[in-house]
């Protein structure tokens, strides 16, 4: 099954200029850079901060959706970004849950990984949360991604 948007809303849509410099391929995770100019990058390019879960939580704050179009590096014109919605991505082997908590993984070195995720404990570190129950290890989970800065993100269960 090809990664991408499952199923559900992507509700906001967002269409905005990307940064130049930096390749966006469509199902990256893309956190809004908060420096002059706004704008959206891939996360890989976040800068690493300590340790994973200090770079989970800053990604988190600026999390804003999933990269619907691609864009070359030298590229400034528009992309599109889901904020909401089922997308699939690829993770190491595990069992999920329907309910837990994903955030993205971290590459070799100190870098996060643009289109694949891990379980985290807490909702500040997270990007989604899974979407169905997986009790066989999978390298693919359906996440419920909810963008951050538009929808506040991961909730925990009330």
């Amino acid at each position: 099954m090809p990664k991408g948007h499952k199923h559900g809303y992507t509700n906001p849509v967002l269409t905005v200029a990307k940064a130049s410099g930096y390749a966006i391929a469509i199902n990256d995770l893309i956190f809004r850079d908060t420096g002059a100019s706004n704008v959206p990058k891939p996360a890989a390019s976040y800068t690493w901060n300590t340790n994973l879960a200090t770079t989970q939580e800053e990604f988190h704050d600026r999390f804003l959706g999933v990269a619907l179009s691609a864009g070359r590096s030298a590229d400034t014109d528009k992309i599109r970004i889901g904020t909401s919605g089922v997308y699939e991505f690829d993770c190491a082997s595990a069992t999920f849950a329907a309910g837990d908590f994903v955030g993205p993984a971290k590459q070799s070195g100190n870098a996060i990984e643009n289109q694949k995720v891990v379980a985290v404990a807490t909702a500040n570190l997270a990007i989604g949360r899974v979407e169905q129950d997986y009790t066989a290890a999978t390298t693919r989970v359906r996440v419920r991604v909810m963008s951050v800065v538009h929808d506040g993100g991961a909730y925990a269960p009330a």
